[in-house]
């Protein structure tokens, strides 16, 4: 039995209880789907009429010239299925004008010569839809069944685009950011260009949170490509479709595709699952890199699994995320559960970005590193943005779906070397700490973007404490006797380049109020403090204060 199944105007016309009817006007509108029938005299009939309704009157509303257009016209613009009326009780005939405006919009109107029990026409209708939507149902429940079975025997997709195809009978597309489409049958080349064309303009970076997720695609007046976006942890990954005509009945093929939507998701996920398992020799060769265990940059390469370039050369992205859980009591299992969440999105991430990655957990923490040959279409910056939007995915994803959990992440230098990712990761573990105690830092990701906090972490603290002192030590030690957060409105005031109406907001102050700190501020560090080379110092001072005290555990 064919999903896309439906009864028109034709079909009820062949049915026994329309043996003594006959079309009057609308020939050309015959292929009219039917849903429902029912009987209707009122003629304000707009409110009580949805589309595919036929209706069933005695033509009391043909009895007054006046409203009778009004009402036809009501009929076709909520886009009934069409009007039968009954001669002998009410009327005996039906204008010309009717007929010519039903013509016109090819609006079926199909006339009894004499009375008829209309019970006996919505019984026959009624359970011939009712069989039809129970027969659907038992089907769609069937394929259902079929694709548990095949989702449970293999991680293959092509099983399941098989099955569809199958069922549905129509040709079925799938289309993946992290592998080969399929089209079954093949389409022609320029065809499947399109599709794909289309997908990562549209699709790919479809925003869930719009409720319309149904896309279609136009192919030409003939065909439309329906979709079904494939999502897992909120991303798409996949779509899968299949290619109707423009007019076609769609409402069960929707319900397939839903279906097989959420089996190739289960397949997706299953299948990065299992690559968990394998994932034994990426932990030992990070292990080997990070204790300085390779030290030729071909074996390092081989061993990920990259083939050795003679020209050209690849970018190395060496980090770490770092989940911290927030809510107290967690379960260690529920704590595992998140991590393993994190890593199988983040995998499936860098592998939806063409990225060659090493990822091993350990504890609460990700070490990745991250490969991408250099070339015209992708450069080391192409590769730095990649990680960024993969970034802000996971951390969207930990925000909305995990209970109190904060990702912080941080980036090494590019490299050309994959032996250099020790350093990478030591510069990483430097951005997340920086990120931790610099507010304004809280979303930079990578260490060549810190800024002169390169320079401050580098620093030891023997020489950064004394440092804070010379510049600082009046203001904190006047703030920890007088409350009058001198140091905070220094900072403010520096930052806003010396605008006393900005800083004042910026702190939810009145203006006098900031005016009486400024006055001390003064008095306790000179009047010179805005020149040059000593607010210069100043703004050091202030970095390095905060970065401390949030190093010691202490506000800032």
């Amino acid at each position: 039995m064919r999903n896309d199944r439906v009864f028109t105007i034709k079909d009820i016309l062949a049915r026994p209880v329309f043996a003594k009817a006959r079309l009057a006007a609308g020939k050309e509108g015959t292929s009219r789907q039917v849903g429902w029938v029912h009987v209707l005299e009122i003629t304000n009939v707009s409110p009580f009429v949805s589309p595919h309704d036929l209706i069933l009157s005695t033509g009391l509303w043909l009895q007054s010239e006046e409203g009778r257009e009004e009402y036809l016209l009501q009929l076709i613009q909520s886009e009934a299925a069409g009007l039968c009326v009954e001669f002998g009780t009410s009327i005996h005939g039906i204008p010309e004008e009717l007929i010519e405006l039903a013509d016109r919009h090819q609006f079926p109107v199909i006339v009894f010569q004499q009375p008829v029990r209309f019970v006996e026409i919505t019984q026959d209708i009624h359970a011939l839809l009712i069989n039809h939507q129970h027969q659907l149902l038992k089907s769609l429940e069937t394929y259902s069944r079929q694709l548990q079975q095949r989702t449970l025997q293999s991680t293959d997709m092509s099983a399941v685009l098989n099955l569809l195809h199958e069922y549905a009978v129509k040709p079925v597309v799938y289309i993946s950011s992290m592998e080969p489409g399929s089209f079954v049958p093949e389409l022609p080349s320029e065809t499947q260009q399109a599709i794909y064309t289309w997908y990562e303009q549209e699709v790919e970076h479809l925003d869930l949170n719009d409720s319309d997720t149904e896309l279609w695609f136009h192919l030409d007046e003939e065909q439309v490509l329906l979709c079904h976006p494939v999502v897992c942890f909120g991303q798409v990954f996949s779509a899968v479709g299949m290619v109707v005509h423009p007019s076609a009945p769609v409402e069960y093929l929707k319900l397939m595709l839903d279906y097989t939507a959420k089996a190739a998701a289960a397949l997706t996920l299953r299948s990065q699952f299992l690559e968990e398992k394998m994932v034994r020799n990426q932990n030992e060769l990070i292990q080997d890199l990070m204790n300085g265990n390779i030290l030729h940059e071909e074996q390092a390469q081989t061993r990920m699994g990259l083939r050795l370039l003679v020209k050209g050369q690849y970018w190395f992205a060496g980090g770490v995320i770092e989940m911290e859980h927030r809510l107290k009591g967690i379960g260690r299992e529920r704590m595992e559960s998140n991590h393993q969440d994190i890593l199988v999105l983040l995998r499936s991430l860098l592998k939806k970005n063409n990225l060659s990655s090493l990822i091993m957990l350990k504890n609460n923490q990700v070490y990745v590193c991250c490969a991408k040959e250099e070339s015209k279409t992708s450069t080391r910056n192409q590769l730095v943005k990649s990680l960024e939007g993969i970034l802000g995915d996971v951390k969207r994803f930990a925000s909305r779906n995990l209970k109190q959990v904060a990702i912080h992440a941080g980036f090494g230098k590019m490299r050309n070397r994959l032996t250099g990712m020790p350093d990478s990761l030591r510069e990483a573990y430097q951005v997340i700490e920086v990120s931790r105690s610099v507010d304004r830092l809280e979303h930079i990701h990578f260490y060549e973007r810190m800024g002169i906090y390169q320079m401050l972490k580098a620093l030891p603290q023997s020489f950064l404490q004394p440092f804070v002192n010379d510049h600082l030590g009046v203001l904190i030690e006047y703030d920890q006797t007088h409350h009058l957060r001198l140091v905070e409105t220094l900072d403010a005031f520096l930052q806003n380049f010396g605008s006393k109406r900005d800083t004042a907001a910026q702190l939810f102050i009145h203006r006098q109020t900031l005016y009486n700190r400024l006055e001390k501020l003064e008095e306790l560090l000179g009047s010179d403090f805005m020149d040059q080379e000593r607010r210069i110092c100043l703004e050091m001072a202030l970095l390095a204060h905060a970065m401390i005290e949030e190093e010691q555990g202490f506000p800032s």
